[in-house]
């Protein structure tokens, strides 16, 4: 009976973690300003997929279901995953895409939620215990497997997108501080799975399931505290440049013909800006840079990628590197963290993996190499 007693440990102390979060998530505090609108409405959203599991936590804790009646537990398990789902991806996606939340996409999850619902309960407690309930079982767990992973999917591809308009936008590396998302979704997808799988596992093993939720937890709710910290500044870069790229698609449709005749224009003041050291100015955007070359912004990216077949970011980043490659070989006196400064990046840590990412080696060790 070894097992049960560490089944029902880790229940009360998964539980008990699940319902601290879950009303943190829906009841703490944020910035007074109407930008955190957005984090607060996904931390909420957030705080019920966690105590809507809190439930069924609950219910295994104090009624032993899974003893009683492995059926009515397999059901229970199945219609919690399926509502749960919806609600982790919605709250991560809405913190990318804040109009992704809307009453016609909420009626029509919760009317498959209630479908997928009742059909597992038919198929448990209505079908005869053979091949059919068998093949019933099977494809409610494919069902709710597919739905996940176009959940997964779908949050995936707005993350890539948020990336990709970091990085053609901005010097920075604003990606890192999203990055969590995508982590959390493979870690959830993976997670999900296995939860699903142990379900139908014998009792002696049920307790990995109860196990495998701690740490999942833990990281969402350290990664949700840590993410407000950068929130504001991440919402900013989304609604300045969605605004940004909507007023602009326009004028590329109309001039789309014209943009090869920007480039020797482009090419000849970009020239003098290149010689001026123009990007280790931090911080920098390419809205900043389009105004200081007096051209079409949408045209300079689109130059950029034709020419070094580099976004905007990896670009800049390019030049930042070589300039602190020449710094590092005609003045010793300089220190590492002195030259990551000077060269405009915003991070000794992040000018240091780069580096060793394109040398192979950390800045100090390159520049003995160079004596």
């Amino acid at each position: 009976m070894d097992h049960l007693i560490i089944y029902k440990y880790s229940l009360c102390v998964a539980l008990t973690l699940m319902l601290f979060f879950g009303f943190y998530f829906l009841s703490a505090p944020t910035p007074e300003k109407p930008i955190f609108d957005n984090y607060l409405r996904s931390r909420r959203i957030m705080g019920i997929a966690i105590l809507v599991l809190a439930v069924n936590y609950s219910v295994h804790l104090f009624y032993g279901i899974r003893f009683v009646n492995v059926k009515a537990a397999i059901s229970m398990n199945l219609s919690t995953y399926f509502l749960s789902y919806w609600l982790f991806s919605s709250a991560l996606t809405a913190l990318l895409d804040r109009f992704y939340l809307t009453v016609h996409r909420f009626v029509a999850h919760i009317a498959r939620w209630i479908l997928f619902t009742v059909l597992s309960g038919i198929v448990l407690l209505a079908f005869p215990e053979n091949n059919m309930q068998k093949i019933g079982l099977l494809i409610m767990a494919s069902w709710l497997f597919i739905y996940g992973i176009t959940l997964a999917y779908r949050l995936i591809k707005t993350y890539r997108k948020a990336v990709k308009l970091f990085d053609d936008t901005h010097s920075d590396h604003i990606g890192a501080y999203i990055h969590w998302l995508s982590i959390f979704t493979y870690w959830a997808v993976i997670y999900g799975v296995s939860c699903g799988l142990l379900t139908f596992l014998p009792d002696e093993y049920i307790y990995l399931w109860v196990i495998s939720s701690i740490p999942f937890y833990i990281y969402l709710y350290c990664s949700y505290l840590n993410y407000q910290i950068f929130y504001e500044q991440v919402e900013n870069i989304l609604e300045t440049e969605i605004i940004s790229s909507e007023q602009i698609e326009p004028q590329e449709n109309e001039q789309e013909i014209a943009v090869p005749s920007c480039y020797t224009e482009i090419e000849k003041n970009l020239s003098i800006w290149l010689d001026s050291k123009g990007y280790i100015s931090p911080g920098l955007t390419i809205r900043e840079l389009s105004e200081a070359l007096h051209t079409n912004r949408t045209y300079l990216s689109t130059y950029i990628k034709a020419t070094y077949n580099l976004s905007f970011r990896d670009w800049i980043t390019r030049l930042r590197l070589e300039y602190a490659k020449q710094m590092l070989r005609e003045h010793p006196e300089l220190t590492v963290a002195g030259i990551s400064e000077m060269s405009g990046f915003l991070s000794q840590s992040y000018f240091m993996k780069i580096f060793k990412e394109q040398e192979g080696c950390s800045p100090a060790r390159w520049r003995k190499s160079q004596i």
